[in-house]
């Protein structure tokens, strides 16, 4: 069984920077991303337990949170 995660902030040791062209940028690691899309690919069959709800609204928070950031930090070059 998975853990319900319910604070985005739990998932930042999953969060890595990345050097593309000439931008450092967020970026989820192998493993949440992989996650991220196990989950959305279970949302689309409707078949996600609630804690896979929270932890799949964690995710997703985070993954605004840094596309926000990623897109700031792409904009100041």
């Amino acid at each position: 069984m998975t853990t319900a995660i319910a604070k985005p902030s739990s998932l930042l040791g999953s969060i890595r920077v990345q050097k593309l062209d000439n931008f450092y940028l967020f970026k989820f690691n192998d493993e949440l991303q992989a996650r991220m899309e196990e989950l959305l690919e279970r949302k689309k069959a409707d078949l996600l337990t609630p804690e896979e709800v929270i932890e799949l609204e964690a995710i997703g928070e985070l993954d605004r949170i840094f596309t926000h950031i990623n897109a700031m930090l792409v904009a100041q070059r």
